[in-house]
């Protein structure tokens, strides 16, 4: 019999190293047991993104007053002034719908769940083959000034040195395979009692 019990999903990765592919596949291999964690952001959002579903969207100062009020379970000012957080009050919903929350959040977001939901989390590390292609990927995307670009490159070689700090990092060279390996721990994890 499955049972959530307050169980928390963490998928943490340096930006392009294909988290949101992997965490999508993982709703989809999962639906009655997996939940997507809305975050909270504070950017605009970006033309094929919905309020409510990809990203709460809101104004820092409405962030800032949820940070004062301890209504987050992580938050961090990723990009200078852009803040995305994970709310409390959105795993409750989770779990009162007798499900897993899915978490994709940035590397510093992820080790500071991690430490506060110790034993109740499974926490993936999604790292690119290399910085090299990471940066191809990035580049791919077509959103990235240089200067945005060498910052991104810079943050992942700094969050590249935390992999060793989650449950399980994967390397995605190949999509499907970082799919199957995430599969397979995710599975394991939800069999898994916490007692």
């Amino acid at each position: 019999m499955f049972s959530p019990q307050n169980k928390i999903i963490i998928i943490a990765a340096p930006s392009g190293a294909g988290k949101t592919s992997i965490t999508k596949h993982l709703l989809k291999t999962f639906p009655d047991k997996l939940a997507f964690s809305i975050s909270c952001a504070t950017r605009p959002p970006r033309s094929y993104e919905m309020n409510g579903k990809d990203y709460y969207f809101i104004t820092p100062e409405e962030f800032k007053k949820r940070i004062d009020a301890d209504e987050f379970a992580e938050w961090e000012m990723v990009y200078e002034g852009k803040y995305y957080g994970t709310l409390k009050s959105e795993l409750q919903r989770i779990w009162d719908e007798n499900k897993v929350p899915l978490l994709d959040v940035d590397v510093k977001g992820g080790l500071n769940v991690q430490q506060q939901y110790r034993f109740s989390t499974l926490s993936l590390f999604i790292q690119p083959p290399s910085l090299e292609e990471l940066k191809k990927r990035l580049q791919a995307r077509g959103t990235e000034t240089p200067e945005s670009l060498a910052a991104r490159i810079n943050k992942a070689s700094f969050e590249l040195t935390f992999k060793e700090k989650f449950d399980r990092p994967i390397i995605n060279d190949i999509l499907e395979n970082a799919c199957k390996k995430a599969e397979t721990a995710v599975k394991e994890f939800l069999d898994k009692s916490l007692d």
